[in-house]
C-alpha cells in the first residue's frame, strides 16, 4: 500500500510541477523577455520658431 502512494504521490508531483514550469516559461514569453528587441526609428524634426 505504500508504494502505491508514493508513486500516486510522484506523479502527482510531477504534474505540479510541469504545470509551475509551463506558467512560468509562458508568463516569460508573453511580457516579450525572449522576443528580440525591435529597434523603432523615430523622426524627429525640430524648428526654431520665427519671430
Amino acid at each position: 500500500m505504500s508504494v502505491e502512494n508514493e508513486t500516486a504521490s510522484n506523479a502527482v508531483w510531477a504534474m505540479s510541477m510541469i504545470i509551475i514550469v509551463a506558467l512560468i516559461v509562458g508568463v516569460i514569453y508573453y511580457s516579450g523577455v525572449l522576443k528580440q528587441s525591435q529597434k523603432k526609428e523615430i523622426d524627429i524634426n525640430v524648428t526654431a520658431p520665427s519671430h
